[in-house]
């Protein structure tokens, strides 16, 4: 049987986000092992249901695809120890060298994403060559009937006032040649995320995004 994300798991994010300071935590260490293990369960039935489409993807430890739930507080304002959520990356993540796929579960504001996050600057010039070079192609995926019923549009919230160097002014890609990142995201409300379904829903809405992912990885093949 499929496993699902329990609503304890959600209940225990919950209070931890009234309760984030390091004594509630490790007083209720338990609640947290019991959370990431009903997450961990998921993440492994979510990627077998990948690996269909995806065979890449079977090669991902579903443990070690989690982010820490403790925060870098260093350079931050919000000195809150923990994470309020379970994230995981099947293959995406800040800075990484191809495109991939993201879980996000907190209660109202979990989320799927994928393509490539924050790429390194020789990553995203090749990216921005092939957008370029083969506009038709990346329109073609971006517009695709049951790619707009989930994502309707890219990302923009990083973006370059103008066209970047290298690239012609009046480039009919433009608009997409000024993105730092090229990410999709598609909302999910606790109700989806609890369905006993879950995975497999969320494997076909991940497989609407791979073309895109296929298209942004091309020039590194």
């Amino acid at each position: 049987m499929a496993a699902t994300i329990s609503s304890s798991t959600f209940d225990f994010l919950k209070k931890l986000s009234k309760n984030n300071n390091r004594e509630w935590f490790n007083a209720h260490k338990e609640l947290y092992i019991q959370s990431q293990e009903n997450v961990i369960s998921f993440l492994e039935d979510l990627i077998k249901e990948m690996g269909e489409f995806d065979p890449e993807l079977l090669k991902i430890d579903a443990k070690k695809s989690l982010f820490r739930i403790y925060r870098d507080t260093r350079f931050s304002k919000d000195k809150s120890p923990y994470k309020t959520n379970f994230g995981s990356s099947l293959g995406m993540g800040k800075g990484s060298q191809k495109g991939g796929y993201y879980l996000h579960l907190e209660p109202k504001k979990s989320f799927i994403a994928g393509g490539i996050y924050m790429p390194e600057p020789s990553v995203l010039k090749e990216i921005r060559k092939e957008i370029s070079l083969y506009g038709d192609e990346f329109l073609k995926i971006i517009n695709q009937k049951d790619f707009k019923k989930y994502f309707p549009e890219l990302d923009q919230e990083s973006k370059l006032v103008k066209v970047p160097q290298g690239f012609e002014k009046e480039d009919t890609m433009g608009d997409y040649l000024k993105l730092k990142n090229f990410i999709v995201i598609h909302y999910l409300s606790d109700e989806e995320v609890m369905n006993p379904k879950a995975a497999g829903k969320m494997a076909a809405i991940y497989q609407v995004m791979k073309p895109l992912n296929d298209f942004l990885n091309a020039p590194f093949l």
